[in-house]
């Protein structure tokens, strides 16, 4: 039986910025494969478990990928200016340990704003401090010169990504917390959802560890514009913000609407029932900001029926909080939907 909080360390650990999903996507198929699956890693670097042959009705995601910076410049002193590859800012981060996920492996560096000992106009650190803090002030430092970062394979496009040291979970209580519960925590309970169905699987669905989540719902796109199935399954945070609260609690939270796609009314009854008949208590959302592997591909009229589900969270793109029991309610949330479709 999994353990979903080990399980979730174990995928936190992994780097996986959008377009270098690789390791991330080799680690879930592999726990796919010993639940008896047979895993298959499309063209865009998604990993497809399929119930059953095709057509296929329902198609279920959860994203592999991680926001993450880009280099954008490799300056003469071989400070490199990075961006961001995704919704990452630098206030939520900090000063702190990264990697140069290099050609030739990681290089370890730190991702800094400057001293602040000083009233020069031209200080990073003094721009930072009298104005908002932006990408174009922060520099990660590797402390090799620019040669040495060429022949090493760094250049613009070369991903940076949230060091090792930084990836260890946080137990509070019934919390954990940690960088990147958005959505490794969804790949959690995807497998468990997987766990449950193996028994009695439900035919016609499509389960989905999506690649470029973060960067537009590339990998869902892709597979959604193949496919076009009714169904559109999320397995998303439910971020906790000011004008759609919800508690911390193992309870799964669903959204309405976000920047994308609405969910339909009757969709909205049936996750209501299917989710009371366990016992469960949903919590409602309706985002003013925000978009889903679901509710991108509705937009674009790649599936007729975006339904996207989540795990309560705190800070998202950040340091992220939830419950340890949510992924485990969210996995049996799923898996009665899907009986019910």
């Amino acid at each position: 039986m999994l353990d979903p909080v080990a399980l979730l360390q174990e995928f936190v650990e992994i780097p996986g910025p959008p377009g270098q999903e690789e390791a991330v996507a080799e680690a879930f198929a592999f726990r796919a494969a010993e639940l008896g699956y047979d895993p298959q890693i499309d063209a865009k670097g998604s990993v497809r478990i399929a119930m059953g042959p095709p057509p296929y009705r329902t198609v279920v995601t959860a994203h592999l990928d991680e926001i993450a910076m880009i280099v954008r410049e490799v300056e003469p002193s071989g400070a490199l200016v990075v961006g961001p590859l995704g919704g990452i800012h630098p206030w939520k981060l900090g000063e702190g340990p990264v990697q140069i996920l290099a050609s030739d492996g990681p290089i370890d560096a730190v991702l800094g704003f400057g001293s602040i000992h000083t009233d020069d106009p031209a200080s990073r650190a003094r721009r930072a401090t009298d104005g908002p803090v932006k990408w174009n002030l922060a520099r990660v430092e590797s402390y090799l010169d620019p040669r040495e970062l060429r022949a090493r394979g760094v250049r613009p496009g070369t991903r940076v990504v949230v060091h090792p040291m930084r990836r260890r979970l946080l137990r509070m209580g019934d919390l954990v917390a940690g960088h990147f519960l958005d959505d490794r925590g969804d790949l959690v309970s995807m497998l468990l959802a997987l766990e449950e169905l193996k028994a009695h699987p439900v035919e016609g669905v499509l389960f989905a560890a999506t690649a470029a989540e973060e960067v537009g719902g590339e990998g869902a796109r892709w597979i959604n514009g193949e496919i076009r199935p009714e169904v559109c399954i999320a397995l998303e945070l439910g971020p906790a913000v000011p004008d759609a609260p919800v508690a911390l609690s193992e309870q799964p939270t669903v959204w309405t609407t976000d920047s994308y796609a609405t969910m339909s009314a009757a969709d909205g009854d049936l996750v209501d029932r299917v989710a009371r008949g366990l016992g469960q208590r949903p919590q409602w959302q309706a985002l003013s900001r925000g978009g889903s592997d679901a509710s991108c591909c509705a937009q674009l009229g790649l599936v007729a029926r975006p339904i996207t589900l989540g795990l309560a969270m705190q800070n998202s793109h950040g340091y992220e909080t939830m419950h340890a029991g949510a992924m485990t309610e969210l996995a049996r949330l799923a898996v009665a939907l899907l009986r019910e479709l």
